[in-house]
């Protein structure tokens, strides 16, 4: 099967590639070669490239810029998205939209599953709401993936920015925004399974349990020989993060267990993660 991938130079880009690469014919795409606000480059790659399914996981996921800078948000997750959409449809690809536990508002206290309607608090879930709508209008044949706390490859995800800041002295979390971490290699795997299916819809994809960031950060340094650290608790309301976080967003797997895509507890797939970062 050919497929494309967007944001291909990302966390989950990164891994998209290499898990689909074993048995499809798989391209990427992403910063600078492709703008996808430019809808004439979006429809002129697909068209070029032909591809089957189209893996959409570029997007603007710096939360803090996409509340300084909603247009900008609107313009690459909202607009861009049915870009690609669009291209999808005119080429009769499949496309896979890869969105966020920030569409919800986090005050359900329960896990969201798929069918719970969105209600986002911040400029980044709202844009990205936007997104799966122009999903849905424009093309019969997608699947959107929800996810959460990615982290991959690289220092921009929180496990390296707890590091990091551990070099520095004592670290404030928090424990009352709860979540799911979830490793970018085993939601990849995921999505390589999923886009085999014609069982089009709404995933939500995370490693399973929920943790606080508190409890994530704890982990982490306990993971990379850091226990020593001073990790002090702290709630919201004191630290005031901004943009303003959903308190509980943790995601439930119904739909892809109905198909057989689940994924291990979040725990276990990040101490492979740092095993994988000793060994690299």
């Amino acid at each position: 099967m050919r497929i494309l991938v967007t944001g291909s130079k990302g966390q989950l880009g990164r891994e998209l590639t290499r898990a689909l690469a074993v048995d499809h014919e798989v391209s990427g795409t992403d910063l600078p070669e492709l703008d996808i606000r430019d809808d004439a480059a979006v429809m002129r790659l697909v068209g070029e490239t032909r591809p089957e399914v189209v893996i959409h996981a570029a997007a603007l996921t710096d939360t803090r810029r996409c509340e300084e800078e909603p247009e900008l948000a609107h313009q690459v997750n909202a607009v861009g998205t049915g870009n690609v959409a669009l291209a999808c449809r005119e080429a009769g690809a499949a496309l896979a939209y890869v969105s966020t536990n920030e569409v919800f508002d986090g005050r359900k206290g329960t896990p969201y599953v798929e069918s719970d309607a969105p209600n986002p608090v911040n400029a980044y879930g709202g844009s990205k709401l936007e997104g799966e709508e122009q999903v849905r209008s424009l093309l019969d044949k997608h699947w959107i993936v929800r996810t959460a706390w990615l982290y991959g490859e690289g220092t921009g995800n929180f496990p390296s920015k707890i590091l990091a800041a551990a070099e520095r002295g004592e670290l404030s979390v928090v424990t009352d925004e709860i979540a799911t971490p979830t490793w970018a290699r085993d939601l990849a795997a995921a999505i390589a399974s999923l886009v085999q299916r014609s069982a089009y819809g709404v995933y939500h994809f995370t490693n399973s349990g929920e943790c606080s960031r508190y409890e994530w950060a704890r982990e982490a340094l306990r993971l990379a020989g850091r226990e020593g650290v001073s990790l002090r608790p702290t709630t919201m309301a004191e630290y005031q993060p901004f943009p303003v976080k959903p308190p509980y967003s943790v995601l439930g797997n119904e739909a892809g267990a109905r198909i057989g895509i689940e994924l291990r507890p979040w725990r276990e797939a990040l101490g492979e993660y740092f095993a994988a970062l000793r060994e690299g």
